[in-house]
């Protein structure tokens, strides 16, 4: 009877064990987006205008202004080019594209938040982003 109890405990412990949370497998990405990496897309899509730009950490935040009826249903994009121009610092070249099909005559400002860790360029610790829209590039550095 009490090997009974005890192999009923062990197994209930082990049920219970097994329902645990899984959090440590959840991937969460320090920024908002990917960035896509494709020179097709990058050639096909049309550039959207940039309020302003700014890296914090390994994010670039981008801010946009356009005209709808709220800007929650916006889908911003950031693409890469594939092209990194061999220079000190590399170069990349970026388009944001924004698919916003509202017809409202509002405006709106959304920021979006793009994860820069792909962009980075084996054996330097800077990569100089030259993203249409901006009059100047931006300056990712990095460890």
């Amino acid at each position: 009877m009490i090997f009974r109890k005890v192999v009923t405990l062990v197994l209930f412990s082990l049920l219970l064990m097994n329902m645990q949370c899984d959090e440590d497998d959840v991937a969460i990405l320090p920024c908002g987006s990917e960035i896509i990496i494709d020179s097709a897309t990058y050639n096909e899509v049309e550039s959207h205008a940039i309020e302003s730009a700014a890296i914090n950490d390994n994010c670039l935040d981008i801010n946009i202004y356009d005209s709808g009826c709220d800007s929650d249903s916006w889908v911003m994009t950031l693409v890469d080019s594939g092209a990194i121009a061999e220079s000190m610092p590399p170069q990349r070249y970026l388009k944001l594209s924004l698919f916003n099909d509202e017809a409202c005559l509002a405006v709106f400002n959304k920021e979006g938040s793009f994860n820069l860790l792909p962009l980075r360029v084996e054996g330097a610790n800077e990569v100089l982003l030259h993203v249409e829209g901006l009059s100047e590039p931006i300056l990712y550095t990095f460890n």
